[in-house]
């Protein structure tokens, strides 16, 4: 069965294996590949680079630009980058200091490249546990954020882990905003992206840790993120 699963006009996603965190934590990973108007790939948030992804990505067309949306999510940025030598490696605020090793060509959003104008936008979520990059695909309609919405599935974690992931709301049956992330947002700044976002015609929304939305997009962010502005 292919490891890449189409989910809107010219986007695709693959699941990794869980990887453990701080505490540990688990988490489901996932990435998104994007394909832009020349026929160039975007590669965001990469899982492992094993040799049937990279296969079924190569396939796909070229790979131009790998996005890592946070300082969290860097892990397997070397795999993608020894993989694809050709593709540029976009960084969020604070990972170039985190992974001297990697060459990035530019940090998002404030080097956003020219040429991404109407097909891909940035935007910066600060925050005080990882600030964010959230980018919007038009094409298919699709935001897609790393760490700012999360669901696991209730029977995920256990012991203690399981009663912490609750109180946090990073169990439910649809993503929400994990209460740590609430208070790590409670600044102007973090707002004014906030409501950036939400002016996006959403349609569709993808996470890294949760179930993707399929429908509704704009209404389920402005139930999500809206109440955070009031």
């Amino acid at each position: 069965m292919p490891r890449l699963q189409p989910f809107a006009p010219d986007l695709w996603l693959a699941d990794g294996t869980p990887i453990t965190a701080a505490l540990g934590f688990r988490y489901p990973i996932r990435m998104a590949v994007l394909r832009l108007g020349s026929g160039g790939l975007v590669l965001w948030s990469p899982v492992q680079a094993e040799p049937d992804l990279r296969d079924e990505i190569a396939a796909l067309g070229p790979v131009e630009a790998i996005v890592a949306p946070n300082a969290l999510h860097h892990v397997f940025l070397g795999e993608w980058v020894e993989a694809f030598p050709q593709a540029a490696l976009y960084a969020a605020p604070k990972l170039r200091a985190k992974r001297p090793d990697l060459s990035f060509a530019a940090e998002l959003p404030d080097q956003t490249p020219a040429h991404w104008e109407g097909q891909l936008d940035a935007v910066l979520v600060p925050n005080s546990i990882a600030p964010e990059v959230v980018l919007f695909h038009p094409a298919s309609g699709t935001v897609l954020t790393a760490d700012l919405l999360q669901n696991m599935p209730a029977d995920w974690y256990h012991g203690w882990r399981a009663l912490i992931a609750r109180l946090d709301h990073m169990t439910g049956p649809l993503p929400g905003v994990p209460v740590k992330f609430r208070l790590a947002m409670r600044n102007d700044v973090a707002r004014a992206g906030l409501r950036r976002l939400l002016d996006w015609p959403a349609e569709r929304v993808v996470m890294a840790h949760g179930t993707p939305v399929a429908e509704g997009g704009r209404a389920y962010l402005a139930g999500v993120f809206g109440p955070m502005l009031r």
